[in-house]
């Protein structure tokens, strides 16, 4: 591990007066003009309010008020109104709209960026529909924050596998195992050449299997493995917890030998995730419980695509991106577009890993790498592991061949030739998907 990757990052005053801005885009509905509709969301974000006050002369104005930058009306979707919406609904149109907001107003800053892009606008009663789409930040964010200090490439050296997609799963039943038994399972994983095994969400710090029951169950059986082969699965244990505790859940793993730890991005938030990438000594494993409270619906709350930047430049090494075919309400399109904005750069950030999971299994790898056209993935298959009807280790050759087979160019047909794990999954999960 190198000194830039355990070094804690200074905390930087905010830049005076830079000229920077954030550029946010939104989709609205609403039965008034859309423009003024645009000026309303611009005022009340920045220096506005209802009515113009004495102070808010044209110097301020200039200076610090969010400015419209376009309006591109769009079809309605025919969805229902926000509730508390006001204005005919015959009148109601839709639009895009992209707002340029001063970094002078709240400085590189998550917590604060997200009072002006994503605070009260949310209430604005004028707004039948209002969503935070995308955003473009300029370089003292990434001054700021720094974003992930492992992504891919440390990932992959520190699971031991350089190359192909990355293959995982999560511990099944998700709570309920003694920490015996969750050692069990893992070695079983670990002999069948899994590269990662990760916690549930679900199972943080419980009484009836405590983090650090979890880890003095797991390491030394990883450390055996690890002493046997050269090689050592990367299990992410879940640290989420209250922010005072974060640190110590993550030196109790690092102690240990860890070498990741899992944080619910939403559960501790932005700043807690900062908190921990300033400490941290191994990759953050980063979930996305809870996202879809903000970003299901077509009508309000925050799109993927924007919180994934911001969950990045937190210091999430690891992303959750779902996959598709997944149990989940994202359609395939959905999840491609949420794949492909978890490796498009950000600012000068090192590369963050998109987590594919939900429903996957083997038969989905070639449709998977038709689509990504990348092995830069880590794939967790829960269910499909663990559920395999030959046993997990049959899961997990199931997912080795399937994934080595689509790099290789070879056709689902050939792969179900070749491989009889994968062809007893298909038996269990199928159809597979070309």
């Amino acid at each position: 591990m190198t000194t830039s990757e355990t070094a804690p990052r200074p905390v930087t005053d905010a830049p005076r007066h830079t000229g920077a801005h954030v550029i946010a885009t939104y989709v609205i509905e609403t039965s008034i003009a859309l423009e003024r509709a645009a000026e309303i969301l611009a005022g009340e974000q920045s220096t506005g309010t209802f009515v113009r006050v004495e102070r808010e002369s044209d110097e301020v104005r200039a200076r610090f008020a969010a400015q419209v930058e376009s309006v591109q009306e769009v079809p309605l979707t025919g969805a229902s109104p926000l509730p508390g919406s006001v204005g005919d609904p015959a009148a109601r149109r839709r639009a895009i709209l992209r707002l340029r907001f001063p970094l002078d107003n709240f400085g590189p800053s998550m917590p604060n960026l997200l009072a002006a892009v994503a605070g009260n606008l949310f209430e604005i009663k004028e707004l039948a529909a209002i969503r935070l789409l995308d955003l473009e930040l300029p370089a003292p964010f990434e001054e700021r924050y720094g974003g992930p200090a492992f992504g891919i490439e440390g990932t992959r050296r520190l699971m031991g596998r350089p190359d192909g997609a990355m293959v995982g799963t999560i511990i099944k039943p998700s709570i309920g195992l003694a920490p015996a038994e969750l050692a069990e399972v893992v070695g079983e994983l670990a002999a069948a050449g899994i590269d990662f095994i990760k916690d549930d969400e679900l199972q943080g710090n419980g009484p009836s299997a405590p983090l650090r029951a979890r880890v003095e169950a797991v390491m030394p059986v990883l450390h055996r493995h690890a002493d046997r082969t050269g090689v050592m699965p990367m299990y992410a244990f879940n640290i989420t917890d209250d922010l005072d505790r974060i640190e110590a859940n993550h030196d109790l793993v690092v102690a240990a030998g860890g070498t990741c730890v899992m944080a619910c991005v939403n559960l501790m938030g932005l700043a807690g995730l900062d908190l921990l990438r300033r400490h941290t000594q191994v990759p953050i494993h980063g979930h996305r419980a809870m996202l879809g409270s903000v970003a299901r619906s077509d009508q309000v709350g925050i799109a993927f695509r924007a919180w994934q930047k911001l969950a990045r430049l937190a210091g999430a090494d690891h992303l959750h991106t779902n996959g598709i075919s997944n149990k989940f309400y994202e359609s395939d399109a959905e999840v491609l577009d949420s794949i492909d904005a978890v490796r498009t750069p950000l600012l000068g950030l090192t590369p963050t890993v998109p987590v594919l999971s939900s429903g996957q299994w083997g038969g989905l790898a070639h449709a998977t790498y038709a689509a990504v056209r990348s092995t830069d993935l880590l794939v967790l298959s829960g269910g499909g592991i663990h559920g395999h009807p030959d046993g997990a280790a049959a899961g997990v050759a199931s997912m080795r061949d399937a994934w080595a087979s689509a790099e290789r160019g070879e056709t689902l047909e050939q792969a179900l030739a070749a491989s009889g794990p994968l062809r007893r999954a298909a038996e269990r999960f199928g159809p597979a998907r070309a």
